[in-house]
Parts: structure tokens; C-alpha cells; sequence
């Protein structure tokens, strides 16, 4: 197999443009014979004559003009490669894709997202707002780089870092026998009429991991915050929410109480990623950032 080095087309290419050796072999940054020793292995390796050389000018022969329109292509198409690579590199191209719950990605994630957007206008922002398991799927398949939300029940092939532990609150009517409390407690809550998120959701499973809450019944089972937000202001029942959906919430009848410390039950949230690959000089600046926002959760 023939090995020509980019090295001596760019030395082709420059003798080609200057006809001249001591010039080209300047602009290249190299001694004369150096250069001529380069010209002559690329000769040499194709089998070829490529210049016809004279004491005042060196032109090229017909070999030596077809290789120069493909060398000159080839050498252009591989500074674009460089160029390419060292932008990704210093995250002026890129792509981040991120998976995240619900909640997270309309509460949480967008000023963080038009934070990253500003810095770095030449990366392709991707966001998937789902469910628990779809958000695992999506990384598992490569179709996100990042999750941001709980554990599943197989987290095989993942990598989970911490990223914040959400406490539950209660939501209910400002005309509602808890509303007036500072705080409850589960027994307070037992026997209301429960409005619940679907059991896919990560508020369900993470109140289904605590036995204490089995207790609690379900009158209304859906599958959006904001119908739950509907419901409550209508009256229909309560609901117990993490604190990162409470934006949800804001509503002049709606009262959010929090759970006593002793029944105090909190969500699990997760930055995921797949543990047999690396992320993109642009997924990592992204996932970087997260770890950099978690300290202004808790805040």
C-alpha cells in the first residue's frame, strides 16, 4: 500500500504555488535539501515525475498538475477535519442531548440551558422532556448523552452521580382542613382523597418505596402535574409533590405544607450517563455545568 504523508503533499503543494525550491522549501519551514529530499521520496513513492526543473523555474508536468488539484483538495479537506475537531474541542460545535423528568426540564434545566446556549451559540441543544424509564431508554440507546432523574429499577450499564434529594410537600385548597397547618403528618393525610401521579412517574415510585405511604389511597390517578394542579384547585383532593415541582403549584388557592421531619420521604435525582462511553467535549462542558448548578438546589 502506497504511504503518502500530508506532510509531502504540503510540500508539493507549496513548490507547485512558488516554482521555486528555496522558496517553497522557506515557506515550509525547512532547509533546501530537506525539502528536495521530500519532493523526491513523493516522486519516488508514486512512481512519478512531477516537476520538470530548470536554474530559473520549476513547472509542473501533466502528472504533477493532476495531483496538484487533488492534493490541494485533500489538504483542504483536512485542515476542515482539524479545524472541525478543535472546535468540538473548545466547545465552539457540539451537541448535547439531555433526558430529563418533567419537572426538571421545565423548572430546572431551561435558565441552565439558556445559560449554556449564550457561552457556546455553536452547540446543538437537544432536550427530551419524559417519564422515568423513557429518560433511562434514551441514554441506554445513545439518543441523549445525559438523564437528569431517579434511579429505575435496572440501572445496568448506567452511571448515576448524585445531583439532589427532594423533599415532598403537601399540596391542597386553601379552604381544606390541612391548609392552615405549618406542617403534617402522614396520619393527618390518611383517609383524604389522594390525587397521584401514574405509577411510571418518579414522584409515584419514589412515594411507593416508602412503606408508610402505601397507606395512602388514591381517588385520582394522572399522568401531568399540571392536571394535578387543575384538580387540587378544584377541590377534588390533595397531593404530595417534590419541592422542584412546586413551581407547578403557584396558584392564589393553593396551600403547600410540608411533611413533619420524622415523616419527612425525599425523591432521589440523578445525573445518568452510560458507563461504556465517554461523553463529547460538549456533553461534558454540559454535564460539568449541572455538577456546578446542584449546590444552588439545596439554597
Amino acid at each position: 500500500m502506497m504511504n503518502i504523508t500530508a506532510r509531502q503533499l504540503r510540500a508539493f503543494v507549496a513548490l507547485a504555488d512558488e516554482h521555486h525550491f528555496t522558496r517553497a522549501a522557506a515557506r515550509c519551514h525547512q532547509t533546501q535539501p530537506a525539502f528536495s529530499a521530500l519532493i523526491k521520496s513523493l516522486e519516488d513513492a508514486l512512481g512519478v515525475r512531477l516537476f520538470e526543473r530548470s536554474t530559473r523555474r520549476v513547472e509542473l508536468t501533466a502528472e504533477g498538475r493532476l495531483l496538484n488539484r487533488s492534493a490541494t483538495r485533500l489538504l483542504r479537506d483536512m485542515e476542515a477535519v482539524v479545524q472541525d475537531v478543535r472546535d468540538h474541542v473548545a466547545i465552539r460545535k457540539g451537541r448535547v442531548s439531555v433526558a430529563a423528568l418533567p419537572s426538571l426540564a421545565a423548572g430546572w434545566l431551561p435558565d441552565i440551558y439558556a445559560r449554556f446556549h449564550a457561552e457556546h451559540p455553536g452547540v446543538e441543544l437537544t432536550l427530551h422532556d419524559a417519564l422515568l424509564e423513557p429518560c433511562l431508554a434514551l441514554v441506554r440507546s445513545g439518543a441523549a448523552d445525559i438523564a437528569v432523574a431517579a434511579q429505575g429499577v435496572d440501572m445496568s450499564g448506567l452511571d448515576a452521580e448524585t445531583l439532589y434529594e427532594d423533599a415532598f410537600y403537601l399540596v391542597c385548597r386553601d379552604d381544606h382542613p390541612l391548609a392552615r397547618k405549618r406542617a403534617v403528618r402522614l396520619r393527618d393525610i390518611e383517609g383524604c382523597a389522594m390525587i397521584q401521579l401514574g405509577k411510571g412517574s418518579s414522584v409515584r415510585q419514589s412515594l411507593i418505596r416508602n412503606s408508610a405511604f402505601r397507606k395512602l389511597g388514591t381517588f385520582l390517578e394522572v399522568d401531568h402535574l399540571a392536571t394535578v394542579t387543575g384538580l387540587v384547585v378544584a377541590g377534588l383532593g390533595v397531593s404530595l409533590v417534590p419541592a422542584m415541582t412546586l413551581f407547578q403549584f403557584k396558584h392564589a388557592r393553593l396551600r403547600v405544607i410540608p411533611l413533619v421531619r420524622q415523616d419527612a420521604v425525599k425523591r432521589s435525582l440523578y445525573l445518568i450517563r452510560r458507563s461504556d462511553r465517554g461523553l463529547s467535549s460538549a456533553a461534558q462542558a454540559f454535564y460539568d455545568v449541572l455538577l456546578r448548578e446542584r449546590a444552588a438546589l439545596g439554597t
